[in-house]
Parts: structure tokens; sequence; C-alpha cells
């Protein structure tokens, strides 16, 4: 299962990552009114920088925009196995 992003609702009432109770975006075409380009510059720089790589992930194969992961998602560099 998807973990998505929860939002703290006490904070931001309004945030585009609010979901329904059927974990549906409840502001949906605030994100799909966004170009690839713009999508990606939120995710990274804007109000998605802080999600985890899971998140981010979850939030685009939602979206439908599978083919922007690799654009968004940092790769985590792991230390040489001792």
């Amino acid at each position: 299962m998807n973990r998505f992003y929860e939002p703290d609702l006490t904070v931001d009432v309004d945030s585009p990552f609010v979901r329904d109770a059927a974990n549906k975006l409840v502001r949906r075409t605030y994100w799909l009114d966004m170009n690839d380009r713009t999508l990606v510059m939120v995710m990274v720089n804007g109000i998605g920088a802080h999600l985890s790589n899971d998140q981010k992930r979850a939030h685009l194969t939602d979206l439908r925009r599978e083919h922007l992961i690799d654009q968004v998602c940092v790769q985590e560099l792991l230390p040489p196995e001792k």
C-alpha cells in the first residue's frame, strides 16, 4: 500500500496534499494543472521538498506522472559495506 504524505491540518488546512477518507487527493486539479517542469520544481525545491522519496514516489504515481520519479527523487547513497 502506498504511504502518502499526511499534512498537519492544524498548521496548513489548505495543503494541496490533503486526502479524503477514500485516500483521494482533495485538490487534485492543483497538481494536474501543473506541467511536468513545474511539478518537478515544486516537488524538489518547493512544498514537496521535505517529503521522503517514498512519499514523493507515491504522490507522482497517484498523479500518473511516474516518468518524473527519477527527476524528483534524489538518489540515496549508501556507505560501502565493510
